[in-house]
C-alpha cells in the first residue's frame, strides 16, 4: 500500500511541520488492515500535517487529533477543511487535552530519533523527532498512560525506529496491562537527521559502523 492510497492526497504543510514519509505509510498500512465501525473513537498523538487522522475519518470515525505545534494544528486544519472530513484538532500535550476520555483506537507516530540533547526540544521542526539520548522520551509516557486512553478492546498502533528498544516498548506496555506484539517492519536507507549523528549514535552503541538502513516496527496493543 502506498502512502497515496493510505492517505489523502494534497496535504497543506506548514514549514516545521513533519510530512507523510515512511513512517507514515507503515502506520497507514496498519491502520487499513484494522477494523473500524462508522462509530469509532480515534485519538492521533502528533498528527503533524493530519494524514493518518483523515484517513481515519475518511472511513467514518469521530477523530481527535492532538499536537504541540500550533503550525501543526493549522496545516491539520486545513487538510481537513480541504478535504471535507469532520475532525477535531487540539493544540497541547496529548494527555492533559484528553484527561477523562477514552478511545477505540490511538495512533501514534512519536518523536523516536535518539539525540544528544535531553528533553524535548521546546520548539523547531526537531520536537518532531528528536526524543533525547535513547530516543524514548516521548514512547515511554505513551506506553504509561495507554490503558487510561483505551476502551477495552481498544487498539494502539504505534510506529518507532529499531534504535529505541521495540522490545522494550512491548515489555512496557505489557507490564501496563495491555496485550503487545510487534506487528510489521521495515527498512528505510538512513535519512539526513540519522547520517549527521551516525559519529554520536556509534559512540552510543545504538548502530554499527557503515550502517545504511534503519529499521521501523509497528507496536500494536489492545486492551
Amino acid at each position: 500500500m502506498t502512502l497515496e492510497r493510505a492517505a489523502p492526497h494534497r496535504l497543506f504543510a506548514l514549514p516545521g511541520v513533519y510530512r507523510p514519509q515512511a513512517d507514515t505509510r507503515l502506520l497507514a498500512t496498519a491502520l487499513a488492515h484494522e477494523e473500524l465501525g462508522p462509530d469509532a473513537e480515534v485519538m492521533e498523538i502528533g498528527t503533524g500535517t493530519g494524514a493518518l487522522a483523515l484517513r481515519a475519518a475518511g472511513r467514518g470515525a469521530r477523530v481527535t487529533a492532538v499536537d504541540v505545534s500550533w503550525s501543526a494544528v493549522l496545516a491539520a486544519r486545513v487538510n481537513a477543511f480541504r478535504h471535507r472530513l469532520p475532525m477535531r484538532v487540539l493544540h497541547g500535550d496529548f494527555a492533559s487535552r484528553t484527561r477523562g476520555q477514552r478511545f477505540d483506537m490511538v495512533l501514534v507516530n512519536p518523536p523516536y530519533v535518539p539525540a544528544p540533547r535531553t528533553g524535548i526540544p521546546p520548539h523547531g521542526a526537531e520536537r518532531a523527532w528528536d526524543a533525547g539520548p535513547t530516543g524514548r522520551d516521548v514512547i515511554d509516557r505513551i506506553c504509561a498512560r495507554a490503558p487510561a486512553l483505551l476502551r477495552p478492546g481498544g487498539v494502539l498502533l504505534m510506529v518507532h525506529s529499531g534504535l529505541c528498544g521495540p522490545w522494550t516498548t512491548v515489555d512496557r506496555l505489557a507490564r501496563a496491562g495491555l496485550s503487545a506484539q510487534i506487528t510489521a517492519r521495515a527498512f528505510v536507507p538512513w535519512g539526513p537527521v540519522l547520517r549527521s549523528r551516525r559519529t554520536w549514535l556509534e559512540d552510543q552503541g545504538l548502530a554499527h559502523e557503515n550502517e545504511e538502513w534503519e529499521e521501523l516496527v509497528i507496536i500494536r496493543a489492545s486492551h
